[in-house]
């Protein structure tokens, strides 16, 4: 079966966030430890707040880039899901998971954000206490409905 990314509805949304699954493992961005900021020192996944009129996967393509300094299409994409956003409800966000098997550790460099970044066999991931909780959550969900 093969993915296709849904035609984007217009429809107004917060942000989005993306997985990336190389093997067993999701790429992982540690969170600065800056009290000020949400969820400080935390293990996270790429991603972030729309810009402008941004598309949901434009917007975790762009966090993605300038977080990690990855770029990516949506071949890659093998899941997406629109959720309530957990700061307002009533407010939607986008998740995607992409699966990239062969992305290379050289690729990968750590942007102006985030104290450092790792690979995390998802299944740890979504069971840590030192990463998101909601993060925990829509990662457990796609990996149940993609059965990995």
């Amino acid at each position: 079966m093969t993915f296709k990314l849904a035609p984007f509805d217009g429809r107004d949304f917060d942000g989005a966030k993306i997985a990336i699954l190389r093997g067993h493992d999701v790429l992982s961005l540690q969170r600065d430890d800056i009290p000020s900021i949400p969820f400080p020192g935390e293990w996270d996944l790429p991603g972030g707040g729309r810009e402008g009129a941004e598309t949901p996967f434009e917007t975790a393509a762009r966090e993605l880039f300038e977080e990690l300094s990855v770029p990516i299409g949506p071949e890659r994409l093998i899941y997406q899901a629109e959720e309530d956003s957990f700061r307002a409800p009533g407010h939607r966000v986008h998740f995607f998971v992409a699966r990239w098997d062969d992305l290379s550790d050289s690729v990968i460099k750590l942007g102006d954000e985030g104290q450092g970044w790792a690979w995390i066999p998802a299944r740890d991931y979504v069971t840590r206490s030192d990463t998101i909780e909601i993060m925990r959550g829509r990662l457990s969900r796609a990996l149940e409905v993609l059965g990995l």
